[in-house]
């Protein structure tokens, strides 16, 4: 079966929308577009898909409410104006969709949602629930009160991150470009529209370069990564512009617009997904090359192996494992914290607990507790 008619018998779609879209490329909410992607999600509702909606656009219409013209660089500011700027976005979206008898939820998420591991799942539980009920989420970073989100985040990555934590079908992101081309169009002239490919195809970051526009904070290259960490969980990605008559129920129906970017790996187990959803990690082991080996190989991280212990963490805190050239290799749990790894690291297990005075485990970090996220 192809990927597009995979796309078209998805039953659960993370449907993701740009701030350009909501706001109207920063002149406010635009209140049209709202309604008319409830009604697309509405009938989508009827055939029986299950819709989460993850959307921008409340830094921007907050920008708009307080007459602001230009993006703010004060992270305050920008708080503010994502505390008014959610009051007319949640306004909106409930009174579109309860024309179509629709409920919707407001959920604003937070990387600390989800890298807890008990956090993250009572969000997704919270998600299912509400789902089970037909409630529609609509779900935004929590931009009024977490800093790292406004100035590194994005709402691509929130998306896949949603669609992995609801082990969704496929992820829809919707923008004001007409998907990935092969160069950026308004430069080059010859840059072509990619139709499909492969999501873990590291040629499209190339082809993505380059930053958002002054309203939203991401641009192409984060859908592509987006796609990437989506594929983890065995979802597709497609990217098309919003502003295309019908493009997400067209989308949904197989229909070969925009681009599609398809996964061929086999989804990770939910624990695993997690592991590799870690936006950010407590530290960081520099291995040997035996050791490097030996993670590829799928087997579990002694303490021999390691060169080097980076940060400050304690027992159980997520970690990543890197080559001797920095590349990041995988990302686990370890069973020490980071002064006793430091105590052990190069060392054989047989001396941890004459180092250490006891032994937890034999192993930095067991293999079930390890995720490969390097190349190959």
């Amino acid at each position: 079966m192809s990927a597009r008619a995979q796309l078209a018998g998805a039953r659960r779609l993370v449907v993701k929308v740009g701030s350009a879209l909501v706001t109207d490329n920063g002149a406010g909410l635009s209140l049209a577009f709202i309604a008319d992607i409830a009604r697309q999600i509405a009938q989508l509702h009827e055939s029986g898909r299950e819709v989460l909606l993850v959307s921008s656009g409340a830094i921007a219409a907050g920008m708009q409410r307080l007459g602001w013209t230009t993006r703010p660089k004060s992270v305050h500011d920008l708080q503010a104006a994502a505390a008014v700027g959610q009051m007319g976005l949640a306004q909106a979206y409930e009174s579109t969709f309860a024309r179509h008898g629709l409920k919707v939820a407001q959920i604003l998420l937070t990387h600390d949602d989800l890298s807890d591991r008990k956090r993250y799942l009572n969000a997704r539980s919270t998600l299912q629930a509400l789902l089970a009920h037909s409630v529609v989420p609509v779900i935004n970073e929590n931009d009024t009160v977490v800093t790292d989100e406004i100035k590194f985040g994005d709402n691509d990555t929130l998306g896949a991150l949603v669609a992995n934590l609801v082990e969704a079908d496929a992820l829809i992101l919707l923008t004001d470009q007409a998907g990935l081309y092969t160069a950026d169009p308004r430069r080059d002239p010859t840059a072509t529209l990619i139709g499909e490919g492969r999501a873990d195809d590291d040629r499209y970051l190339a082809m993505a370069g380059g930053a958002g526009s002054g309203i939203s904070r991401g641009g192409m290259i984060t859908k592509v990564r987006a796609a990437q960490r989506a594929a983890r969980s065995g979802a597709h990605t497609a990217i098309a512009s919003g502003r295309e008559a019908d493009a997400l129920l067209r989308l949904a129906r197989g229909e070969a617009i925009g681009t599609l970017l398809h996964t061929s790996a086999t989804p990770l187990s939910a624990r695993k997904q997690w592991l590799a959803d870690h936006l950010q990690l407590a530290g960081s082991l520099w291995l040997d090359e035996g050791a490097c080996a030996a993670l590829r190989a799928g087997r579990s991280l002694l303490p021999v192996g390691v060169r080097t212990v980076e940060g400050n963490f304690e027992r159980g805190a997520a970690v990543a494992c890197r080559a001797l050239d920095g590349s990041e290799l995988a990302r686990g749990l370890i069973n020490y914290s980071s002064s006793e790894a430091r105590r052990i690291a190069g060392r054989p297990t047989s001396d941890i607990e004459a180092l250490l005075g006891y032994i937890d485990d034999e192993v930095l970090i067991h293999r079930d507790n390890l995720v490969w996220t390097g190349e190959g």
